[in-house]
């Protein structure tokens, strides 16, 4: 009888329906063609999977490599991220779980006592007011997914963990970023600080010859003392600048989940030049992205959470059979003659939970509507990141080309201005000025080299840091203007 009724259960399960709503990804309106800072990108075919760990190769630096694979291998961070992850992996398993059936070993032993006044007393009105009981058998039960509840807490809990492995990569991409953004900030300060020595030496000449001339009688104390204020500002600059270098420092041991103490990078002056940063339409930017796709995933996992609640509002139904052993005796019970077992569906509804089921609904509807929203949110800031990072790059661009121009011309003012004090045709306050408009114009041209950097850097954040290899020729033209020129400002001049 059972053997004819399970395939019929068995076709009901496979054959459930499931109360989840249709699945609906809320849209960007109105839709993007393309990027509005730069018209030159063509189709790319990224995903969230696409793989992100050498994004930072593209500038060339071999100290920059070393640090990210310390990043990987000691940041905290990271593995508290990857913790989380692997408790959704986890969670995810528990739930699937429920696609089988449990089995538990049942043990029991106890000694009765009968009231007197029980119903039907075992073995009529003589039997014994106390007995034992010994049992020992195994128990199976299996819940008929009919209307869908235990595949939709699957599928909830598959968009999770989904959802956590993008929020891993999102963290990942985010520190790898965020230690190419402090390598690029220290790189720059290095450069910084080397023309702010150069420029300690040059004004100290310029001290030297100052007092000559005053020697001579040829200057006023008021030309040693304007060139003694030179020389003690580049001197008070160059030490700020090594402060800033400092923090910088610590904050990527801190970043690597190294101890600043014993952390240290060696100065380097070298350029690190701008690099061509493949992109796709904009389209692909919300497939590539982790955050997006993480936050798509919890869309999904709403969606399905849906369906669980609606099936609460029907029947739980359950097989059960039990098989084992039971006598009074403990020193043979387990024989034939002892043997009991039992079969059957056992059915559950709720009739009356005064809301409960429908406020849980009500629930799990509203809690969709703000993922779709948190979606939308994080879309249109993923936008936002791009466009800001185009805009800087192709921006910075410009303003480089005029900085670099303006030290130029800095430059030649303060050798002019020069030449014509040593020939006693102007007062010292023209070398000055000079050396000030060509100090603060070298400075900044160096500034701004090193925001390009970081402007790129994000770009790669915000691009989701991946790209398929159909997308690496160089497309881009704000980011590849500095690849050939010097972004490098010139130091003053030794000798004035």
């Amino acid at each position: 009888m059972q053997l004819r009724v399970f395939p019929l259960l068995l076709s009901l399960f496979l054959g459930g329906c499931s109360f989840a709503p249709p699945l609906s990804v809320p849209e960007i309106s109105p839709a993007v063609g393309e990027f509005k800072e730069e018209k030159l990108w063509v189709p790319a075919q990224p995903a969230d999977s696409l793989p992100r760990d050498a994004w930072w190769a593209l500038y060339g630096d071999a100290e920059l490599d070393a640090l990210q694979k310390r990043l990987i291998a000691n940041s905290a961070d990271l593995a508290a991220a990857l913790a989380r992850y692997q408790q959704a992996v986890a969670y995810n398993a528990q739930i699937r779980s429920a696609l089988f059936p449990t089995v538990d070993g049942v043990a029991d032993a106890r000694r009765n006592r009968q009231s007197e006044k029980k119903p039907l007393r075992v073995l009529g009105p003589n039997s014994p007011d106390l007995y034992n009981d010994y049992s020992l058998g195994v128990e199976v039960n299996y819940e008929l997914d009919l209307w869908g509840r235990v595949r939709n807490q699957i599928a909830s809990a598959t968009a999770s963990e989904k959802a956590a492995q993008a929020d891993l990569e999102s963290a990942r991409l985010s520190l790898q970023a965020q230690l190419a953004d402090y390598y690029f900030t220290l790189r720059g300060l290095d450069q910084e600080n080397s023309l702010l020595n150069d420029t300690v030496t040059a004004y100290a000449k310029a001290l030297e010859m100052a007092r000559a001339r005053h020697d001579g009688g040829l200057a006023s104390g008021l030309d040693v003392a304007r060139a003694q204020t030179q020389y003690d500002a580049a001197r008070s600059q160059a030490s700020q600048t090594l402060a800033a270098r400092a923090q910088i420092e610590h904050a990527i041991a801190a970043l690597v989940g190294e101890p600043a103490s014993t952390f240290a990078i060696e100065p380097q002056r070298a350029e690190i030049k701008l690099p061509n940063v493949p992109a796709g339409m904009p389209s692909t930017l919300l497939q590539r992205r982790p955050d997006i796709a993480a936050a798509q995933r919890r869309i999904e996992a709403a969606n399905a959470q849906i369906g669980v609640a609606r099936a609460a509002y029907f029947p739980s139904i359950m097989l059960g059979a039990v098989f084992g052993y039971q006598s009074s005796d403990s020193g043979d019970f387990i024989k034939a003659p002892n043997r009991f077992w039992s079969i059957g569906p056992s059915l559950v509804l709720s009739l009356f939970d005064a809301g409960r089921r429908q406020a849980e609904v009500s629930r799990t509807e509203a809690a969709l509507d703000e993922l779709g929203a948190r979606y939308r949110s994080v879309a249109l800031g993923a936008f936002q990141q791009v466009e800001d990072n185009l805009a800087l790059l192709k921006h910075y661009h410009t303003a480089l080309e005029a900085e670099q121009a303006a030290a130029a011309s800095a430059q030649r003012s303060l050798d002019f201005a020069t030449s014509r004090y040593r020939d006693g045709g102007s007062s010292y306050l023209e070398v000055v000025s000079a050396q000030t408009a060509a100090l603060q114009a070298q400075r900044s041209a160096l500034d701004i080299n090193t925001r390009q950097l970081r402007a790129s850097v994000q770009l790669i954040r915000a691009l989701g840091g991946g790209w398929s290899a159909a997308t690496s020729e160089p497309l881009a033209s704000a980011t590849s203007a500095c690849a050939e020129s010097a972004c490098r400002a010139s130091a003053p001049s030794s000798a004035p």
